[in-house]
């Protein structure tokens, strides 16, 4: 895994890399601004006790909220935003390290934006019922990490996965693999919460995972080809 990763942050150096980069940044940045200014801007006009200041303090306290949510969220944002551009990443990192693959199947944008909505409906219905450990010091962070990672981890890996597997293959990868797959979407979630950091997470993640997912396939592959020759040699 640290080879992995090792081979995404060096990816992540490449010029289409970079490129995406800076779009999906601008991108993410627009959404993550929007979001956040239309929801402040409905709780401004709110009436919510009919008391001037004490619904303007209401107002203020849910806009701070609603930025606070916004950061919780932004791992799952970023993925909305990557989908745009997540086969021409992939593909630069495939010819440049497995040129062997050949063309991957062909999932579409749409089939990209689907999941990567999909996940940010979830990752939104789950973090709000876990809103109430995130109040409690310690465990607030695991509880974040834990479930980001597993939220994050599924979704990189479907994406990156489904180019070259069948579905029925990539979720029996995913159940052989779950563990390594999920310690791979906490790693991810925490370099998309460190500052500066989290301006390129999204490429070195999207890298990162097609690394795993290859050493994983190979792996199990060559587990497999051992296991017949084993069996042949046997009868």
């Amino acid at each position: 895994m640290l080879r992995a990763l090792a081979h995404a942050i060096e990816d992540a150096a490449q010029p289409p890399q970079r490129r995406a980069l800076l779009t999906s940044l601008l991108l993410a940045l627009a959404i993550l601004a929007l979001a956040w200014l239309g929801l402040t801007v409905a709780l401004a006009g709110w009436r919510f006790v009919g008391i001037g200041w004490l619904d303007h303090a209401i107002a203020a306290l849910g806009s701070v909220a609603a930025l606070a949510l916004a950061w919780m969220l932004y791992p799952a944002l970023t993925l909305l935003v990557l989908g745009f551009f997540l086969d021409g990443v992939l593909a630069a990192v495939e010819r440049r390290h497995y040129p062997e693959l050949g063309p991957p199947r062909a999932l579409g944008i749409g089939a990209a934006l689907r999941s990567a909505l999909r996940i940010v409906v979830l990752a939104t219905v789950l973090n709000l019922l876990a809103l109430s450990f995130y109040l409690v010091p310690a465990i607030n962070f695991l509880v974040y990490y834990v479930l980001n990672g597993y939220l994050v981890g599924r979704e990189y890996f479907e994406l990156v996965a489904l180019r070259r597997m069948e579905g029925a293959a990539a979720r029996a990868m995913w159940r052989w693999h779950r563990g390594n797959f999920v310690l791979a979407g906490t790693v991810i979630v925490f370099l998309l919460s460190l500052p500066l950091v989290n301006l390129v997470a999204p490429v070195v993640a999207a890298a990162f995972m097609l690394h795993l997912v290859e050493a994983l396939r190979r792996g199990t592959a060559e587990t497999f080809a051992a296991r017949d020759r084993s069996r042949l040699i046997e009868d």
